[in-house]
């Protein structure tokens, strides 16, 4: 009979143990999907890129190097530098 009693034992144990790393398991399992099913956090929209600061100095260099270049004629570099000083 004894033997009986801590075979009833072992496996009550064995099957309290089982039980509650069951119980474990599925409420990581739980969390995990809640976690998955939560919607993602809202994503900040950056705020437009501010025009590139002035440079005058390097607009009139790349229209001189374009009037060099025989890109430009005489009259359209100085319609264009009367615009970038003016500005």
């Amino acid at each position: 009979m004894p033997r009986l009693l801590r075979r009833a034992a072992v496996l009550g144990t064995t099957a309290a143990v089982a039980s509650n790393r069951g119980a474990r398991r599925g409420a990581a399992a739980a969390q995990q999907q809640e976690a998955e099913a939560a919607p993602p956090p809202p994503v900040q929209e950056e705020a437009p890129a501010a025009a590139p600061a002035q440079d005058p100095y390097g607009d009139l260099m790349k229209l001189k190097g374009l009037l060099d270049a025989g890109a430009l004629t005489q009259e359209e570099f100085d319609a264009q530098k009367q615009k970038i000083l003016s500005s």
